[in-house]
């Protein structure tokens, strides 16, 4: 292993792959909070009450979720040219991965506000707390670990499909395994791209595990 030119790249495939995480990840978490409360208000029975509008939203939501993500890839090509101008790149891929983890992080926030207590719901409603009151003092605090621990997992299925960002041209750790390592028979590089990613998933795992200990103690 030529570490001497292949640590410059080894960097840059690192950035990369953080730029790619990191804004799929905000605009995914946002999105997906904000869907995934729209999932749980506007559901039958809840504060907001609307057949219509949750079924739009839980329809998008079991459409998108389950493809695969290199088959979204090629589906969303015309509305990645839409939105970035392109169907390769940087930008591109992180448009997709962002897209697919909206949908991924909706279901799951509404997974976790449906685990609250109906109770102290109804409770809030009855001291006459508006819902933008009750999502921000009952619903996010009642929730608030297993959506840490939501967003940590995501944070893990975001990492694992970067890996493929190589395929739309973005780079990224995946790309280095394949390029440096695998097609050239160096299965040094590749442990070492497999070491770097294992150690930044224990690491993220147990920054939200911590995290949401603490949260549960409140």
């Amino acid at each position: 292993m030529d570490w001497e030119r292949l640590t410059p790249l080894l960097i840059a495939a690192a950035g990369e792959t953080a730029y790619i995480v990191l804004i799929a990840m905000a605009a995914g978490g946002l999105c997906g909070l904000a869907i995934g409360l729209g999932l749980y208000l506007f559901r039958p029975g809840n504060l907001l009450a609307n057949r219509f509008v949750f079924g739009v939203l839980n329809v998008a939501v079991n459409i998108v979720r389950p493809i695969p993500f290199i088959i979204f890839l090629v589906a969303i090509g015309p509305l990645n040219r839409l939105v970035t101008g392109s169907t390769i790149g940087i930008e591109p891929f992180t448009f997709a991965l962002s897209f697919m983890a909206t949908f991924v992080f909706a279901r799951l926030v509404e997974q976790n506000l449906l685990g609250i207590d109906p109770g102290v719901v109804e409770a809030a409603r009855a001291m006459g707390a508006s819902p933008l009151r009750i999502i921000g003092s009952v619903l996010i605090p009642e929730a608030l670990a297993p959506l840490i621990l939501g967003f940590t997992f995501l944070f893990v299925a975001v990492l694992d499909a970067s890996a493929i960002a190589g395929y739309l041209g973005a780079g990224g750790l995946g790309d280095f395994a394949i390029v440096h390592g695998y097609r050239q028979f160096d299965w040094g590089v590749t442990a070492m791209v497999v070491l770097v990613i294992i150690v930044i998933v224990h690491a993220v795992q147990w920054l939200g595990n911590t995290l949401a200990r603490k949260a549960l103690r409140r």
